[in-house]
């Protein structure tokens, strides 16, 4: 049997995983990072964008998260984000048109202000439509 540690994922509003591990991939702010049992702790920043989850057995699961703090400690890994969801629940039209959105803006911009908040939106849709397109890669379509 595979080792494990622990995993919870929560958002603002909700606990969105709650299990054991065998490895988990995210983005941190220095790069992809991955945790396995017995990683040193840790405690991180992560941006927005996916995060891979191996499941005891080898089954993969996908996430997306707009950010937040990713702690590793002996048997527990904690992710918590302002937005965090499934990855098979994020709406691509939706992401799509934020996207599209948060580069018109970046366009028009008349503040640094709006700026900075048009180039954060563009981000996280971006990382959404990458979540997606992981998830479509894993499945082979």
């Amino acid at each position: 049997m595979a080792m494990t540690v622990h995993l919870d994922i929560v958002s603002a509003e909700e606990s969105i995983f709650s299990g054991k591990v065998e490895r988990l991939i995210a983005n941190g702010d220095l790069g992809e990072l991955g945790v396995e049992p017995g990683h040193a702790p840790l405690l991180t920043s992560l941006n927005p964008g996916p995060i891979k989850v191996t499941l005891p057995g080898g089954e993969e699961e996908f996430f997306f998260v707009s950010g937040g703090m990713l702690e590793v400690l002996p048997h527990v890994v904690t992710v918590l984000a302002d937005t965090a969801v499934r990855a098979e629940d994020v709406d691509e039209a939706k992401a799509l048109e934020a996207e599209k959105m948060a580069r018109e803006a970046l366009q028009d911009q008349s503040s640094e202000i709006e700026f900075s908040k048009a180039a954060a939106e563009l981000a996280e849709a971006v990382a959404q439509l990458r979540t997606l397109r992981a998830i479509r890669k894993k499945a082979g379509k």
